[in-house]
């Protein structure tokens, strides 16, 4: 069978008015469906089949939709807030209106990539505890990172309500010298963002360093996504993140291309890739 929808409604969930705003177009002569005039906005089509055509427009319907973004510190993911920013003020309003939805969260002054889509399964599929999805973060953390460090993230450690994390892998790239900054290019330029977000983390990390603190750049992979997990992982060997993105969420990683506040929609590639992990995941 097919899969028909009215015309009224495709054109309104891609964003081309109101259902009375489409009437009145049909009834210009704007909208013309298989190459005739349509005289019904209520008539049913097959978007995958039929063409439509809109004042010369041949429109293309698709009703879901797969973003990449490089969140920014300062917006919240959340499709609304009374108080914050939200991430969905950064996409297009062609993109705003198949209303996609943030899959699982980063902290308001956490950066990097977050997925919204509007397919929930995949959304579940990846959150779900049981798949335990790794996700790698780069972090710039007060206190000098070290090897006993990387063991006890090994093992997983506890954090401050008792539970006990599984197993995350700790990468230490570089540790500065008390009061500096790692000798690593990212660590610079998330000194300079957090300078950007003041209000948020730039006096912490400034008091890090007249404190003379030593500083590390880290990269880590969890497999859970606990409250402020990563901080209080950290928090639990007596060190404090001061800056944190995420760069990766199972198969995708985030598109260095793209600037802080910048997003893309998925490839069929990735898409299809994240799909085939959520599958593979199924049968571990």
């Amino acid at each position: 069978m097919k899969k028909t929808i009215r015309l009224d409604k495709m054109l309104g969930n891609l964003g081309y008015g109101t259902r009375s705003g489409i009437k009145a177009l049909v009834r210009q002569g704007a909208i013309a469906v298989n190459g005739a005039r349509a005289k019904d906005p209520g008539m049913q089509i097959d978007p995958e089949a039929d063409e439509v055509v809109l004042d010369g427009e041949k429109i293309v319907y698709r009703d879901t939709v797969y973003v990449l973004l490089n969140k920014p510190a300062g917006y919240v993911s959340a499709t609304e807030d009374r108080r914050d920013r939200v991430v969905l003020e950064l996409l297009d309003e062609e993109v705003n209106v198949l209303s996609p939805f943030p899959v699982g969260r980063l902290d308001k002054d956490t950066e990097g990539l977050l997925l919204l889509t509007n397919d929930g399964k995949l959304s579940h599929e990846l959150l779900s505890p049981r798949k335990h999805v790794p996700k790698t973060y780069q972090a710039l953390v007060e206190g000098a990172a070290g090897e006993n460090d990387v063991a006890l993230f090994q093992e997983g450690v506890t954090l401050d309500d008792g539970y006990r994390t599984l197993p995350a892998l700790l990468r230490i790239v570089s540790v500065g010298q008390a009061g500096t900054l790692p000798d690593h290019p990212e660590a610079g330029k998330a000194a300079e963002r957090m300078k950007k977000v003041s209000a948020l983390r730039g006096p912490e990390l400034q008091a890090a360093i007249d404190a003379g603190s030593p500083l590390s750049w880290i990269e880590l992979t969890i497999q859970e996504g606990k409250y402020h997990q990563v901080k209080r992982m950290f928090e639990a060997v007596g060190k404090k993140v001061l800056y944190l993105r995420r760069v990766a969420m199972g198969p995708l990683p985030l598109d260095e291309s793209l600037e802080v506040g910048e997003w893309r929609e998925l490839t069929e590639e990735e898409v299809t890739a994240l799909r085939e992990y959520r599958k593979e995941s199924e049968g571990q």
